[in-house]
């Protein structure tokens, strides 16, 4: 177990003395490979998006078990969950309005664990939530994405009022992880739960990204031509990969922590 370490390690501290742009060009390569791989594996690629639900459950298991054990909401975005709370209510409105489905139900499970997460760092874990380092003002993606999907939504036959809100969820679900990393930013030391939690929130973005892009190559960009005309199509799978980048830094220490046997993540400045 130690060579494989020692390996490890050597290799993270090769990549971390790259430039930036070599850095970038690994971690497309990466992803790339990472993506020809799950195309030989999963036949059935709506299976990835089934996959990345089942991950984001679980990591919000691991912040129930977090909350409910040791009694702290400490290193927590609370305006990350509102975020999630809100593009949540929008997509389960646009879902019964639009299209009914499975991912319904999923997404209703989800949303009302979000708000008991809500509910216990408001009320209940009140006295351990960091409010001075989850400064991250929301506004400063709420406007944004309500702006964008002004101007950019789908062409399809329903209501303009759900196919504009059905863009601003889509909108922003790809940046509301952005408070909780500005969290961590802050603190520069992530504790182990919380780590575990962000960490499935990249993974699952990773699988909802790699389901899009592998349906767009299966489909020859059919599927782009099925979601309707000009500029949206391209924004849905732009939305996906950037919620995937975005994690995308913090998933690599974490992922480089683990393996060097490191309990508490330390994050370098400038990471997110």
């Amino acid at each position: 177990m130690r060579p494989q370490r020692t390996s490890i390690y050597a290799v993270t501290s090769w990549v971390r003395r790259q430039p930036p742009k070599v850095k970038a060009f690994l971690a497309v390569v990466s992803g790339m490979a990472a993506l020809v791989l799950l195309r030989f594996i999963v036949h059935d690629h709506d299976n990835l998006f089934v996959a990345a639900e089942a991950v984001h459950s679980l990591g919000i298991s691991v912040l129930i078990y977090k909350l409910m054990k040791e009694k702290t909401c400490a290193g927590l975005s609370l305006k990350s969950q509102e975020l999630t709370a809100i593009f949540l209510a929008v997509r389960l409105y646009c879902s019964f309005v639009m299209e009914y489905d499975i991912h319904t139900i999923l997404d209703f499970a989800t949303f009302i664990t979000t708000l008991w997460v809500i509910y216990m760092i408001r009320f209940k874990l009140k006295a351990s939530y960091m409010e001075e380092k989850d400064n991250f003002a929301i506004y400063y993606v709420v406007v944004p994405c309500a702006v964008l999907a002004l101007l950019i939504h789908p062409s399809t036959s329903h209501h303009l009022l759900n196919r504009i809100s059905w863009a601003f969820c889509v909108y922003l679900e790809a940046v509301s992880v952005l408070p909780q990393l500005r969290v961590m930013q802050n603190t520069k030391i992530v504790e182990p739960f919380t780590a575990h939690y962000v960490f499935a929130l990249g993974v699952a973005r990773f699988l909802s990204c790699a389901h899009w892009v592998l349906q767009v190559l299966d489909s020859r960009g059919h599927l782009l031509v099925a979601l309707g005309y000009g500029l949206w199509p391209s924004m849905v799978l732009i939305s996906e990969i950037v919620q995937t980048f975005i994690l995308a830094d913090f998933c690599y220490y974490y992922v480089k922590s683990v393996f060097g046997g490191q309990l508490v993540l330390r994050l370098p400045s400038g990471v997110v």
